[in-house]
């Protein structure tokens, strides 16, 4: 357990400084896959979890629903 961290770690993590737009952009380039490694430094000090964990969930429903309505779309058009 000593590597768990403390509440007082947590508050700490959870009143960075980064806007939750630097946070959207930082969980954009995490699901393309490109992202330099002092981009990814600058973001581990700067990002809020609490918002890289909101922004990754609703990134993730968005690219499971552009899936849905592109196989709806090309079923759709498959069967014409």
């Amino acid at each position: 357990m000593s590597g768990m961290p403390t509440g007082s770690g947590l508050r700490d993590a959870a009143a960075r400084p980064a806007s939750f737009l630097q946070t959207v952009k930082a969980v954009g380039w995490s699901f393309f896959g490109v992202r330099k490694r002092a981009g990814y430094e600058q973001d581990i000090q700067q990002l809020n979890p609490v918002h890289v964990i909101v922004a990754g969930v609703v990134a993730a429903v968005l690219f499971v629903m552009l899936l849905v309505v592109i196989v709806r779309v090309v079923v759709s058009s498959a069967g014409a």
